[in-house]
């Protein structure tokens, strides 16, 4: 499966970007091929090694489970040199298998039933949330792990914020009432799902959870903050997806309110950048934009991105992960490009972001990256800028028969493995480093696993 594997030849870089050019420009030698894990969980280069920080069905300190289907992810520091990781578990109520329950929900005291959000009428709870870690990367033990959100519905990506919290976002649009789930299994929702729950990564029990409804309901998927403003960019896995920004009355205060907005193209509505039948955007080309209103963004229809669109906003093809990149936000679109095997864009906020002088200096919009058939990255997905300046990025292809793997991409747009799933078909997800840079955490999504890796990482 590595063998077949080769430099993509033609996904082009921006390297003339230059909040993707950094000072470490020379090769990455330090980086050798990957080794088979005797272990068959996670192959890495020769000189590193892994071990298991969260696994689904170990036990909680709780009296839960680690629930499956880990994802998105952030880590934090801690007291004496721990790491906190805080974990999204992309689950449905109908997967009751792999949930934090473990068949015992009926037998939970109410004090704990009260703080999930959707019980649904104490038949099909929401299995979805976060857990939080607490790893000691001296021992490279996990210490401790709890359910910190619990009752939510597929919580797909998401993203850390400046002052310390984790935004876990719903990649669901249920509704209330009696339905039956994509699986064909029979739910009972108490709430309407689709929305952005924030976590502090100081919690140290089950939080009580609050909607951030202004921030929009749709299908999320990830979000950045833009740590000058407080903004936050939030995309949306659809294949005509928008991208947004969720301006706050105030910075660093969620819950109060703000407006939610959606990217446009300056002199071009409803800008198209999937690029399948022919070129709707070119690599490298640096392109302004503005910012449309959206109304009545916690309505009862999955029509919000629609009624964008119809207002101007430009579209995406599955917009995925996206990261901080020092002036800069990356992100991706998994099915983006003429082969439908991924883009990476990038945005640059105004230096006067989300303020009325926006439009004298605009934000830009670049397409930077796009994948083929020949492509070593594939279908990419969550991402991370490494401490040394090159994107990290998580596949989550279709094709079972090269297993999904870890892909550093240079800013001259030249690529190298990182990692590679020995473990299942799944897609890799939440690829994070510590905070200082010594770890590199990510999950193998199904069943369900955490892996830290450690090495001679640069920088």
């Amino acid at each position: 499966m590595i063998n077949r594997r080769r430099f993509l030849q033609s996904l082009t870089a921006a390297a003339a970007v230059p909040a993707l050019t950094y000072s470490c420009q020379t090769t990455r030698s330090w980086l050798a091929p990957l080794q088979a894990d005797p272990k068959r969980i996670i192959d890495v280069p020769e000189g590193f090694s892994y071990n298991v920080v969260s696994r689904v069905g170990d036990a909680m300190a709780d009296g839960l489970v680690v629930p499956g289907a880990h994802d998105g992810m952030a880590a934090f520091d801690s007291d004496n040199g721990r790491i906190i990781l805080l974990t999204n578990h992309e689950l449905s109520a109908a997967d009751n298998l792999a949930g934090p329950y473990a068949g015992t929900y009926s037998g939970l005291p109410e004090s704990k039933k009260s703080r999930f959000y959707d019980r649904g009428e104490e038949l099909t709870p929401g299995l979805g949330g976060t857990t939080t870690t607490i790893y000691n990367p001296a021992t490279r033990m996990t210490e401790r792990q709890f359910l910190s959100l619990g009752g939510t519905d597929t919580n797909c990506s998401g993203g850390k914020t400046p002052w310390g919290s984790w935004l876990s976002c719903e990649e669901s649009f249920a509704e209330q009432g009696p339905g039956v789930s994509t699986s064909g299994a029979a739910v009972s929702r108490e709430q309407r799902h689709g929305y952005v729950f924030e976590v502090p990564a100081a919690a140290t029990e089950l939080i009580k959870p609050v909607p951030l409804k202004a921030m929009g309901r749709f299908e999320h998927e990830a979000a950045a903050v833009h740590e000058p403003s407080g903004i936050v960019y939030l995309t949306e896995d659809k294949w005509d997806s928008l991208f947004y920004r969720f301006i706050p009355n105030t910075p660093g205060r969620l819950q109060e309110g703000g407006r939610l907005q959606a990217l446009a193209v300056v002199g071009e509505a409803a800008k198209n950048t999937h690029n399948w039948e022919h070129v709707d955007i070119e690599i490298d080309e640096v392109i302004s934009t503005h910012w449309i209103d959206l109304e009545d963004i916690d309505g009862d229809l999955n029509d919000l991105r629609l009624r964008g669109a119809a207002n101007g906003a430009a579209k995406f093809a599955r917009g995925e992960g996206i990261t901080v990149a020092d002036d800069r936000f990356a992100f991706t679109c998994t099915i983006g490009g003429s082969s439908r095997l991924g883009q990476i864009f990038t945005y640059q906020p105004s230096p006067f972001e989300g303020t009325d002088r926006e439009q004298d200096a605009p934000g830009k919009l670049t397409l930077i990256a796009e994948a083929s058939q020949n492509a070593l990255l594939k279908n990419c997905d969550n991402l991370t800028m490494a401490p040394w300046g090159d994107l990290i990025v998580c596949e989550d292809t279709e094709d079972n028969t090269d297993r999904c793997a870890l892909v550093g991409v240079r800013p001259d747009g030249s690529q190298y493995l990182v990692a590679n799933n020995a473990y299942s078909a799944s897609e890799l997800a939440g690829v994070c480093f510590s905070p200082d840079g010594k770890t590199l955490f990510v999950n193998i999504q199904y069943p369900g696993m955490t892996v830290a890796i450690t090495g001679p990482w640069p920088g």
